[in-house]
């Protein structure tokens, strides 16, 4: 019987427009401006335009655990907003706002300096410093502007509902208090704005100061949000303000950061990338208690995806074990504790499968969606195997690994049973949920997976990179059974089970056609999807790419139709849908380049993958050495400068990953029988790599490579 299609705009379970994700942009609210800045500790972030002000209606506020506490936030002197002279994050937690006034009545312009001084740590800290440089005495009127809807962050990034009727205002008479309380069912929240200079008056939601300033005088009021604990909070920075902003304050931070791996090199932009890849992944840590483990794993990204992730944790925890195993381990760990036990419809959920997503808003808490978790990916699974081989390859722990074993062997099951849908070999996908994501493999907006011609096709779709995926987890299970998990025979029946896929793989999806490539997938009805796309890269990466195909292979990745000159396209622009904007439709993804310059390298296509990672690091050089989540797909020679894709996450967990993962293919440095192997190949632009503090196998290593040559030695313990 034939698969049943479906159109991106087809909201019917099951297909492959059922939902959308966040870089699906047609519904989204106001954004704050090409300049807004966002300050971010653990699952808490607050998002302001380059004033500090959260206008209502925006994107913008503070959100904590995925409600937003505060929607508006908005400074006024004299009934008028302030002129921007400066602003800029000082640490991924705190940020600086350098404001003076227009001109106003009695008020000639510039005669205000105003600081707005915040971070976020154990609650949303705020200073608001004022000096008057008139030269006569000057009145004022400061007016601080609240608002609180307790969205949903689903809600935020569409239509949030109005909540106003049920918002419980109790706010105190003396002007150091606003509090707002919600409650629906079992959910909860409180938001209360606290000051340490009680205003005059509360006007409303509206915190109102009446200031006789003399010239030279300086007024100032601490303002600060409380935040509850939950999943997630990572231990924050505490103290005063200017504590905090001086140094002064205990800054974990830099504590988790003072034993990693450090990078030197002779090109300064690559330095600096690796630096702030290094800070961008610390930012996005989350702490976690799992049933009663403390665990430390990344997050995914600012502002939409500040939680546990399932594909996005598991690739940046691969991307960065060259600088140190931590959150790799607790990767491992927490997606085992949270791993399918029994078959859910509604959260996709099955016995053994790996988490897509955790969310704990109202909407989660209440049923309407089903993040709690959810577990709508088909990739996850074989990416939290071929993680435990990576980790044991670089730590030889077995004891975690035998920890892991069950769940190692319930991930085998979930591929086999539940991946398998039809029995055919290969790992389909298909929601059962009314809420389910449509497409489950990293491709996850409606229309990611197409044909040449733009059709959506059939699901179940079983697209190339999760058959080469589960080829990789087979034998990388195989060897874990031959080592510490001490099963040969099962080790012998992986490694047959993944030469049989690698055969039958090889025959149903290469194409002949336009100089030979790989079809993007297999839909409902077993006919190849023809689209060329980027996912050649992650086969290349996995293994299952024959020697003798890997020519044809490479020409596609490396052709002016799929390379940007920033990086590979997502797909071809000789497809028809393909869009330079399109969030999975031609765009560039730094994560997504990297599995394939890792790929090119085992491959030994050395000068390809030198010719991407230089192009990458060109870019993450324009974006102040921040590499976004997407870059559009427009060719370099044409523009000039990279531009990102419009509504990019940034930073993005597996898109600061992605420097550390081009260092490693340019070193070459790979774990081998419990050593380190370093085969470099350095492009002349880069010069010297030098590294120290690398961990490999309970110890820690040096390293220095230039062009084709490098030493490694082993530290003092």
């Amino acid at each position: 019987m034939a698969a049943v299609r479906a159109t991106p705009a087809d909201p019917t379970p099951g297909m492959v427009g059922a939902a959308t994700e966040a870089g699906d942009q047609r519904s989204m609210p106001p954004e704050l401006g090409p300049d807004s800045l966002a300050v971010l500790s653990g699952p808490t972030f607050l998002y302001a335009n380059s004033r500090g002000d959260v206008p209502p209606g925006s994107i913008g506020g503070l959100v904590h655990l995925d409600t937003r506490l505060l929607s508006g936030w908005t400074l006024t002197i004299n009934g008028s907003e302030l002129l921007v002279l400066r602003a800029e994050t000082v640490d991924h937690y705190s940020a600086q706002y350098v404001l003076t006034n227009p001109e106003l009545p009695g008020l000639p312009l510039n005669r205000l300096g105003v600081r707005r001084l915040r971070y976020v740590g154990d609650g949303f800290h705020e200073r608001l410093e004022l000096v008057s440089f008139a030269t006569e005495p000057v009145k004022l009127e400061v007016r601080l502007a609240v608002d609180v809807d307790f969205a949903d962050l689903f809600e935020v990034k569409s239509v949030a509902r109005d909540r106003s009727a049920e918002i419980t205002r109790n706010h105190a008479a003396d002007g150091s208090e606003l509090c707002f309380s919600y409650r629906n069912g079992d959910f909860s929240a409180e938001t209360r704005v606290r000051c340490a200079a009680p205003a005059n008056r509360v006007e409303g939601d509206e915190l109102l100061w009446e200031l006789h300033l003399r010239p030279r005088e300086t007024w100032r009021v601490d303002l600060e949000v409380p935040l509850p604990p939950g999943l997630g909070v990572v231990e924050p920075v505490r103290g005063d303000i200017g504590d905090v902003f001086h140094g002064r304050a205990e800054d974990p931070l830099k504590r988790w950061t003072a034993d990693r791996a450090v990078l030197r090199s002779d090109n300064r932009s690559l330095e600096r990338a690796i630096e702030q890849s290094r800070a961008d992944i610390a930012a996005l840590r989350l702490d976690l208690e799992v049933k009663g483990q403390r665990i430390m794993l990344p997050g995914a990204g600012l502002p939409w995806f500040l939680t546990v992730f399932g594909r996005d944790t598991l690739i940046t925890a691969y991307q960065t074990l060259v600088a140190g195993p931590a959150l790799a381990k607790g990767a491992l760990l927490a997606l085992a504790r949270l791993q399918g036990d029994r078959c859910d419809d509604f959260t996709d959920e099955e016995p053994g499968k790996i988490l897509h997503e955790v969310r704990s808003g109202e909407l989660t808490r209440n049923g309407v969606k089903p993040y709690g978790p959810y577990y709508g990916t088909a990739d996850a699974t074989q990416l939290w195997l071929i993680l435990l081989s990576e980790y044991w390859r670089w730590t030889g722990d077995d004891e975690t690994v035998r920890h892991l074993r069950d769940n190692a062997l319930a991930a085998l099951r979930w591929i086999d049973d539940y991946g398998d849908r039809d029995g055919d070999g290969y790992v389909e996908y298909a929601t059962r949920s009314p809420e389910g994501l449509g497409n489950q493999c990293w491709r996850d907006s409606p229309d990611g997976v197409c044909f040449a011609d733009g059709r959506i096709p059939a699901l179940p779709l079983a697209t190339c990179d999760l058959q080469g995926y589960t080829y990789d987890a087979k034998l990388r299970l195989a060897e874990l059974f031959d080592g510490p998990l001490e099963n040969p025979v099962l080790a012998r029946r992986l490694r047959d089970e993944a030469g049989t896929l690698y055969e039958r793989f090889n025959r149903d999806f290469w194409m002949d056609e336009r100089g030979g490539y790989y079809a993007v997938a297999l839909d409902g009805d077993k006919n190849p999807v023809d689209a060329k796309t980027s996912n050649m890269g992650h086969l290349l990466w996995s293994g299952i790419v024959p020697r003798e195909r890997a020519d044809a292979v490479v020409r596609q990745l490396m052709s002016p139709d799929m390379f940007s000159g920033w990086g590979i396209r997502t797909l071809s622009r000789e497809e028809t849908s393909y869009n330079a904007l399109g969030y999975h439709l031609g765009t560039v993804w730094p994560h997504d380049n990297s599995i394939a310059v890792l790929g090119l390298a085992r491959y030994g296509y050395r000068a390809e993958a030198n010719r991407i990672s230089l192009a990458l690091f060109d870019a993450a050089e324009q974006f102040g050495h921040r590499l976004p989540e997407a870059l559009s797909g427009f060719p370099r020679d044409r523009l000039l400068f990279p531009v990102p894709y419009p509504t990019a996450c940034s930073p993005q967990a597996w898109a600061a990953g992605t420097p550390l993962a081009l260092v490693r293919a340019m070193l070459g440095i790979n774990p081998a029988g419990g050593r380190l192997v370093l085969d470099p190949d350095i492009p002349e632009e880069i010069g010297r790599i030098a590294a120290e503090r690398v961990r490999a196998f309970g110890q820690e290593w040096g390293l220095e490579a230039v062009g084709r040559s490098g030493h490694l030695r082993l530290l003092p313990s």
